[in-house]
């Protein structure tokens, strides 16, 4: 019963009651749980239309656009891969990931038949596009061509 009642306190708490870690631990701000670290920030989910114009469309920088959705077998393998890849380009490429369950309009938009389809974009224009999985010397490959390396 005690554990009980210990683990609802617990579990009760919000972040900003919890103890702090020690006196020179640094505190998140408001909102922000966890940090991210260069690979995290180089990949980013397309929140709608306009978030896709001004993240993918209107970027300076190359981006590979990952369509896919959640209940695709091959996206699910593709996907990390492919993420591991873009942040070995060290922010010379960005990737956005689309799930065409929720932006349908897109994959409409950019021709999406089958999932996992990937775009190579640069300057609003889609210069390159593949199916399906590929390894990761095919992935490199195909990022390299993208930026040009």
């Amino acid at each position: 019963m005690a554990q009980r009642l210990a683990l609802r306190r617990l579990l009760s708490l919000t972040p900003r009651t919890l103890p702090p870690q020690g006196p020179l631990a640094p505190r998140a701000p408001p909102g922000r749980a966890f940090g991210t670290s260069a690979g995290c920030r180089s990949t980013f989910n397309v929140q709608d239309g306009s978030d896709f114009q001004d993240r993918v469309v209107n970027n300076p920088k190359p981006v590979v656009v990952d369509f896919h959705a959640q209940w695709c077998g091959p996206c699910k393998i593709l996907g990390p891969r492919l993420e591991k890849m873009v942040a070995k380009q060290e922010g010379k490429v960005l990737m956005a990931k689309v799930d065409i369950d929720d932006h349908t309009d897109l994959a409409i938009e950019y021709e999406v038949s089958a999932v996992p389809t990937v775009l190579a974009m640069k300057n609003g224009d889609v210069v390159d596009k593949f199916v399906g999985i590929k390894d990761e010397d095919q992935l490199e490959a195909f990022l390299k061509k993208l930026i040009g390396a």
